[in-house]
């Protein structure tokens, strides 16, 4: 529980109805606020902040301590506060199912220094959490069978651990986990990897990444496009159980 939060808002005589009134955001939002790991998104941090006449420090101390790259924090942000999320890879694990060996591979292809992997890797494997939490979004991540067949490392041991990752999250009952096989002829996946989340206001935000720099998207049309999108991805994948033998086949295979 984030005591200094509730002690600022009883010093300002504020409620959380109060104080979502005031930010602009569903009181249900707000009282999330003072759970732990819980914090508003950066704009709503400042006039959360100014409305108590507080710093944004001071509230969270935590934001000093975040380790993943500055580009990349509204988007974690969003994540933590998503009710679902419907993520499609097309040649990565995704980062919410990655064990810690295959995200340091990943990241140290980067013009990164040791201490920026290891930070980046910390804050990668510490964003799961919100699978484990009491209540955990809904998560459905469907990725092509390459992301599975190519190799990691010097030999099999990386993508065999990840692939027994995968399969353990996919059995928990708020993770939904396909896959497209390989056989399948060319479909619209081919045109990249995108996440969608759901918010608690019903909003939908997704995000894609690049080569140069990832980004949010919020604009319905473009929304509405990837929702499409998602649906026809989703059809070439296997169904869930299938999917979860095809996992586990593959990590038998990675010896």
């Amino acid at each position: 529980m984030n005591r200094v939060l509730m002690a600022a808002m009883t010093e300002a005589g504020e409620t959380a109805e109060s104080l979502a009134g005031q930010v602009g955001v569903d009181p249900k939002t707000a009282q999330r606020w003072v759970s732990p790991g819980r914090m508003p998104r950066q704009r709503q941090r400042a006039a959360v902040a100014e409305v108590l006449g507080q710093s944004v420090e001071y509230l969270w101390p935590d934001v000093l301590k975040r380790r993943e790259p500055a580009w990349f924090r509204p988007w974690v942000e969003i994540e933590r506060e998503a009710l679902s999320l419907r993520w499609f890879e097309l040649a990565w694990i995704p980062g919410l199912l990655q064990t810690e060996a295959y995200a340091r591979a990943t990241l140290s292809m980067e013009s990164l220094t040791t201490e920026e992997i290891d930070e980046r890797v910390s804050a990668r494997v510490a964003r799961q959490a919100i699978l484990h939490r009491a209540r955990p979004p809904l998560v459905i991540a469907v990725m092509d069978e390459a992301a599975l067949r190519r190799r990691v490392g010097a030999d099999g041991e990386v993508m065999r651990e990840q692939c027994e990752q995968i399969a353990a999250c996919a059995t928990l009952p708020h993770v939904q986990v396909q896959v497209v096989p390989a056989e399948t002829p060319m479909y619209l996946g081919m045109g990249g990897a995108f996440i969608m989340a759901e918010m608690p206001d019903g909003a939908c935000v997704a995000h894609e990444d690049g080569q140069v720099r990832a980004q949010i998207i919020d604009d319905t049309r473009e929304i509405a496009t990837l929702g499409r999108r998602w649906a026809r991805i989703v059809g070439e994948a296997l169904p869930r159980a299938h999917s979860l033998d095809l996992i586990r086949k593959v990590a038998a295979s990675w010896i």
